[in-house]
Protein backbone atom coordinates (compact mmCIF):
# COMPACT_ATOMS: atom_id res chain seq x y z
CA UNK A 1 0.00 0.00 0.00
CA UNK A 2 1.13 3.86 -0.48
CA UNK A 3 1.66 5.10 3.06
CA UNK A 4 1.81 9.08 3.31
CA UNK A 5 3.09 10.59 6.60
CA UNK A 6 1.96 13.95 7.22
CA UNK A 7 4.49 15.42 9.40
CA UNK A 8 7.95 13.97 10.02
CA UNK A 9 8.97 14.92 13.78
CA UNK A 10 9.46 12.94 16.58
CA UNK A 11 5.77 11.09 15.87
CA UNK A 12 5.82 10.97 12.22
CA UNK A 13 9.38 10.27 11.65
CA UNK A 14 9.31 7.26 13.67
CA UNK A 15 6.07 5.62 11.67
CA UNK A 16 7.43 6.65 8.61
CA UNK A 17 10.92 5.30 9.53
CA UNK A 18 10.16 1.95 10.67
CA UNK A 19 7.83 1.25 7.51
CA UNK A 20 10.17 2.24 5.08
CA UNK A 21 12.95 0.38 6.52
CA UNK A 22 10.22 -2.63 6.73
CA UNK A 23 9.77 -2.18 2.80
CA UNK A 24 7.00 -0.09 1.99
CA UNK A 25 6.50 2.66 0.24
CA UNK A 26 6.20 5.82 2.71
CA UNK A 27 5.98 8.96 1.33
CA UNK A 28 6.73 12.04 4.31
CA UNK A 29 5.28 15.42 4.11
CA UNK A 30 8.31 17.47 5.66
CA UNK A 31 8.97 21.03 5.21
CA UNK A 32 12.03 23.07 5.82
CA UNK A 33 15.43 22.51 6.85
CA UNK A 34 14.05 18.67 7.87
CA UNK A 35 12.49 17.89 4.61
CA UNK A 36 15.76 19.15 2.91
CA UNK A 37 18.00 17.26 4.53
CA UNK A 38 15.84 13.78 4.60
CA UNK A 39 15.61 14.40 0.48
CA UNK A 40 19.63 14.90 0.54
CA UNK A 41 20.72 12.40 3.02
CA UNK A 42 17.85 10.13 4.33
CA UNK A 43 16.00 9.71 7.33
CA UNK A 44 18.04 8.61 10.64
CA UNK A 45 16.05 7.36 13.67
CA UNK A 46 18.76 7.20 16.36
CA UNK A 47 17.75 5.25 19.22
CA UNK A 48 19.80 2.84 21.83
CA UNK A 49 18.61 -0.38 20.34
CA UNK A 50 20.09 0.22 17.18
CA UNK A 51 20.23 3.35 14.33
CA UNK A 52 19.15 3.42 10.92
CA UNK A 53 18.69 5.29 8.08
CA UNK A 54 16.01 5.19 5.44
CA UNK A 55 15.20 7.00 2.36
CA UNK A 56 11.84 7.31 1.80
CA UNK A 57 10.40 6.91 -1.64
CA UNK A 58 9.60 10.88 -1.51
CA UNK A 59 9.76 13.53 0.63
CA UNK A 60 6.92 16.24 -0.01
CA UNK A 61 5.22 19.08 1.03
CA UNK A 62 1.73 19.50 0.83
CA UNK A 63 1.77 21.92 -1.74
CA UNK A 64 3.68 19.64 -4.16
CA UNK A 65 1.89 16.16 -3.25
CA UNK A 66 0.12 15.00 -6.44
CA UNK A 67 -0.98 11.16 -5.25
CA UNK A 68 -3.99 9.70 -4.02
CA UNK A 69 -2.49 7.33 -1.00
CA UNK A 70 -4.17 4.26 0.07
CA UNK A 71 -3.38 5.56 4.39
CA UNK A 72 -2.63 8.80 5.53
CA UNK A 73 -0.75 9.47 9.08
CA UNK A 74 -2.01 12.62 10.11
CA UNK A 75 0.91 13.20 12.74
CA UNK A 76 1.39 17.25 13.31
CA UNK A 77 0.16 19.02 15.85
CA UNK A 78 -3.46 20.54 16.66
CA UNK A 79 -2.17 24.17 15.47
CA UNK A 80 -1.25 22.34 11.53
CA UNK A 81 -5.21 21.05 11.66
CA UNK A 82 -6.44 24.56 9.58
CA UNK A 83 -3.55 23.31 6.91
CA UNK A 84 -4.69 19.25 7.14
CA UNK A 85 -8.42 20.02 6.04
CA UNK A 86 -7.96 21.06 2.35
CA UNK A 87 -5.15 19.07 1.99
CA UNK A 88 -7.33 15.58 3.08
CA UNK A 89 -10.11 17.17 0.55
CA UNK A 90 -7.95 17.13 -2.19
CA UNK A 91 -5.26 14.34 -1.98
CA UNK A 92 -7.57 11.50 0.07
CA UNK A 93 -9.67 9.54 -2.12
CA UNK A 94 -13.08 7.41 -0.88
CA UNK A 95 -10.75 4.45 -0.54
CA UNK A 96 -8.37 6.44 1.46
CA UNK A 97 -7.64 5.44 5.39
CA UNK A 98 -7.10 8.66 7.85
CA UNK A 99 -5.31 7.88 10.91
CA UNK A 100 -4.84 10.86 12.99
CA UNK A 101 -2.31 10.57 15.99
CA UNK A 102 -2.49 13.76 17.69
CA UNK A 103 -2.27 15.07 21.86
CA UNK A 104 -5.91 16.03 20.83
CA UNK A 105 -8.90 13.92 21.85
CA UNK A 106 -11.35 13.31 19.20
CA UNK A 107 -9.65 14.34 16.28
CA UNK A 108 -11.07 11.41 13.93
CA UNK A 109 -14.04 12.73 14.06
CA UNK A 110 -13.47 16.29 13.52
CA UNK A 111 -11.75 15.05 10.02
CA UNK A 112 -14.19 13.21 9.12
CA UNK A 113 -16.28 15.97 8.76
CA UNK A 114 -13.91 18.13 7.06
CA UNK A 115 -12.94 15.33 4.57
CA UNK A 116 -16.49 13.16 4.11
CA UNK A 117 -14.91 10.82 1.05
CA UNK A 118 -12.53 9.24 3.06
CA UNK A 119 -12.38 7.04 6.08
CA UNK A 120 -10.94 8.76 8.85
CA UNK A 121 -10.53 6.41 12.24
CA UNK A 122 -9.01 7.61 15.50
CA UNK A 123 -5.81 6.97 16.33
CA UNK A 124 -2.97 7.13 19.75
CA UNK A 125 0.49 6.41 20.26
CA UNK A 126 2.95 5.84 23.07
CA UNK A 127 6.41 6.65 22.24
CA UNK A 128 9.42 9.22 23.19
CA UNK A 129 11.04 10.79 20.31
CA UNK A 130 11.91 14.18 18.97
CA UNK A 131 14.11 16.08 15.95
CA UNK A 132 17.55 15.49 17.19
CA UNK A 133 18.40 17.67 14.06
CA UNK A 134 17.42 17.77 10.94
CA UNK A 135 16.84 14.81 9.16
CA UNK A 136 17.49 12.72 12.30
CA UNK A 137 15.08 11.47 14.87
CA UNK A 138 16.18 10.54 18.28
CA UNK A 139 14.50 7.95 20.16
CA UNK A 140 16.17 7.61 23.62
CA UNK A 141 14.20 4.20 24.89
CA UNK A 142 11.10 2.15 25.23
CA UNK A 143 9.01 0.89 22.63
CA UNK A 144 6.30 2.12 20.23
CA UNK A 145 2.70 0.85 20.47
CA UNK A 146 0.29 2.47 18.39
CA UNK A 147 -3.66 1.96 18.34
CA UNK A 148 -6.12 3.01 15.97
CA UNK A 149 -9.62 1.82 14.96
CA UNK A 150 -13.38 3.00 14.23
CA UNK A 151 -15.14 4.62 16.19
CA UNK A 152 -18.23 3.86 17.83
CA UNK A 153 -21.67 3.67 15.34
CA UNK A 154 -19.01 4.47 12.35
CA UNK A 155 -18.92 2.17 9.51
CA UNK A 156 -16.94 -0.92 8.89
CA UNK A 157 -15.87 0.06 5.41
CA UNK A 158 -12.24 -0.88 3.83
CA UNK A 159 -11.98 -2.83 6.96
CA UNK A 160 -9.84 -5.30 5.04
CA UNK A 161 -7.05 -2.55 3.88
CA UNK A 162 -7.40 -1.37 7.71
CA UNK A 163 -6.78 -5.11 8.95
CA UNK A 164 -3.77 -5.04 6.53
CA UNK A 165 -2.53 -1.56 8.23
CA UNK A 166 -2.36 -3.28 11.73
CA UNK A 167 0.01 -6.36 10.18
CA UNK A 168 2.26 -3.70 8.27
CA UNK A 169 2.40 -1.78 11.39
CA UNK A 170 3.56 -5.12 13.45
CA UNK A 171 6.00 -6.59 10.88
CA UNK A 172 7.63 -3.29 10.89
CA UNK A 173 8.45 -3.82 14.15
CA UNK A 174 5.87 -0.88 15.78
CA UNK A 175 3.06 -2.66 18.18
CA UNK A 176 0.25 -1.91 15.89
CA UNK A 177 -3.74 -2.50 17.66
CA UNK A 178 -6.32 -2.62 15.78
CA UNK A 179 -8.72 -2.01 18.87
CA UNK A 180 -12.62 -1.48 19.12
CA UNK A 181 -12.13 0.72 22.27
CA UNK A 182 -10.43 3.37 20.17
CA UNK A 183 -12.26 6.15 22.48
CA UNK A 184 -11.36 4.82 25.53
CA UNK A 185 -7.84 4.41 24.55
CA UNK A 186 -7.43 8.07 22.99
CA UNK A 187 -8.81 9.13 26.27
CA UNK A 188 -6.47 7.35 28.38
CA UNK A 189 -3.59 8.68 26.48
CA UNK A 190 -5.31 12.47 26.87
CA UNK A 191 -6.18 12.00 30.44
CA UNK A 192 -1.72 12.31 30.68
CA UNK A 193 -1.09 14.47 27.93
CA UNK A 194 -3.45 17.16 28.26
CA UNK A 195 -3.38 17.34 32.53
CA UNK A 196 0.54 17.61 32.21
CA UNK A 197 -0.14 20.26 29.71
CA UNK A 198 -2.31 22.25 31.22
CA UNK A 199 -0.95 22.33 34.90
CA UNK A 200 3.06 22.52 33.67
CA UNK A 201 1.67 25.92 31.97
CA UNK A 202 -0.56 27.56 34.74
CA UNK A 203 2.26 26.73 37.25
CA UNK A 204 5.52 26.96 34.98
CA UNK A 205 6.29 23.67 36.07
CA UNK A 206 8.45 20.52 35.38
CA UNK A 207 8.36 17.01 35.88
CA UNK A 208 10.33 17.44 39.28
CA UNK A 209 7.16 19.83 40.62
CA UNK A 210 4.73 16.99 39.92
CA UNK A 211 6.68 14.37 41.11
CA UNK A 212 6.59 15.71 44.84
CA UNK A 213 3.49 16.31 46.89
CA UNK A 214 2.20 19.90 46.67
CA UNK A 215 -0.09 22.38 44.70
CA UNK A 216 1.16 21.13 41.45
CA UNK A 217 0.48 17.58 42.05
CA UNK A 218 -2.95 18.38 43.36
CA UNK A 219 -3.50 20.08 40.75
CA UNK A 220 -2.56 17.47 37.86
CA UNK A 221 -4.72 14.71 39.90
CA UNK A 222 -7.44 16.99 39.61
CA UNK A 223 -7.18 17.60 36.26
CA UNK A 224 -6.75 14.13 35.72
CA UNK A 225 -10.13 13.13 37.82
CA UNK A 226 -12.15 15.92 35.73
CA UNK A 227 -11.15 14.21 32.09
CA UNK A 228 -12.30 10.85 33.84
CA UNK A 229 -15.68 12.66 34.56
CA UNK A 230 -16.12 13.28 31.39
CA UNK A 231 -14.97 10.42 30.06
CA UNK A 232 -18.09 8.68 32.20
CA UNK A 233 -20.18 11.38 30.96
CA UNK A 234 -19.38 10.30 26.87
CA UNK A 235 -19.67 6.34 27.66
CA UNK A 236 -15.62 6.08 27.56
CA UNK A 237 -14.80 5.08 30.94
CA UNK A 238 -11.52 5.18 32.31
CA UNK A 239 -9.66 2.49 34.41
CA UNK A 240 -10.56 3.65 38.37
CA UNK A 241 -6.97 3.75 38.91
CA UNK A 242 -5.70 6.16 36.13
CA UNK A 243 -4.60 8.26 38.79
CA UNK A 244 -2.02 5.75 39.98
CA UNK A 245 -1.36 4.71 36.39
CA UNK A 246 -0.61 8.25 34.71
CA UNK A 247 1.10 9.19 38.13
CA UNK A 248 3.72 6.22 37.37
CA UNK A 249 3.91 7.67 33.55
CA UNK A 250 5.28 11.10 35.37
CA UNK A 251 7.50 9.39 37.76
CA UNK A 252 9.26 8.16 34.49
CA UNK A 253 10.19 11.46 33.38
CA UNK A 254 13.71 13.09 34.02
CA UNK A 255 13.20 16.12 36.67
CA UNK A 256 13.80 18.64 34.38
CA UNK A 257 11.05 17.52 31.71
CA UNK A 258 8.39 19.75 30.32
CA UNK A 259 5.79 20.01 27.66
CA UNK A 260 5.83 20.69 23.96
CA UNK A 261 2.86 23.30 24.87
CA UNK A 262 4.60 25.22 27.15
CA UNK A 263 7.87 25.48 24.96
CA UNK A 264 5.68 26.82 22.34
CA UNK A 265 4.06 29.51 24.57
CA UNK A 266 8.02 30.28 25.82
CA UNK A 267 8.66 30.76 22.41
CA UNK A 268 5.58 32.63 21.36
CA UNK A 269 4.55 29.82 18.80
CA UNK A 270 0.90 29.21 18.55
CA UNK A 271 0.17 26.40 20.90
CA UNK A 272 -2.25 23.71 21.50
CA UNK A 273 -3.89 25.23 24.24
CA UNK A 274 -7.53 24.98 22.51
CA UNK A 275 -7.26 21.17 21.94
CA UNK A 276 -5.95 20.41 25.05
CA UNK A 277 -7.99 22.88 27.44
CA UNK A 278 -10.56 24.98 25.73
CA UNK A 279 -12.01 22.10 23.93
CA UNK A 280 -12.13 20.15 27.13
CA UNK A 281 -14.46 22.93 28.51
CA UNK A 282 -16.53 23.12 25.52
CA UNK A 283 -16.62 19.10 25.87
CA UNK A 284 -18.08 19.93 29.68
CA UNK A 285 -20.39 21.88 28.94
CA UNK A 286 -21.96 19.80 26.21
CA UNK A 287 -22.02 16.88 28.40
CA UNK A 288 -22.97 18.91 31.89
CA UNK A 289 -19.94 17.60 33.42
CA UNK A 290 -18.29 20.56 36.21
CA UNK A 291 -14.57 20.99 35.06
CA UNK A 292 -13.87 23.68 38.17
CA UNK A 293 -9.99 23.38 37.47
CA UNK A 294 -9.76 23.42 33.65
CA UNK A 295 -12.52 26.18 33.35
CA UNK A 296 -10.22 28.18 36.15
CA UNK A 297 -6.98 27.26 33.76
CA UNK A 298 -8.88 28.07 30.53
CA UNK A 299 -9.81 31.70 32.25
CA UNK A 300 -6.66 32.35 32.97
CA UNK A 301 -5.05 31.26 29.39
CA UNK A 302 -7.12 33.68 28.14
CA UNK A 303 -6.53 36.35 30.40
CA UNK A 304 -2.85 35.72 29.63
CA UNK A 305 -3.24 36.44 25.86
CA UNK A 306 -2.34 32.60 25.55
CA UNK A 307 -3.19 30.92 22.40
Amino acid sequence: MKYLVIGAGGTGGCIGAYLARAGQEVTLIARGAHGDAIRSHGLTLRQAQGSFTVRPAGVETMETYTDTPDVIFVCVKGTGLPDVAPFLRRAAGKDTVVIPILNIFGTGGMLQQEAPDCLALDGTIYTYSMIAEPGVIARPSGFIRLLFGYRRGQEHRLADKVKQIETDLCEAGIEGILTDRIEQEALRKFSYTSPIGAAGLYYHAVAADFQREGAEQDAFRALIREVAALGQAMDAPLPDDIEEINMAILRGLTPEANTSMQRDVAAGRPSEIDGLVHRVVRLGREYGVSLPWYEKISAWADGQGIV
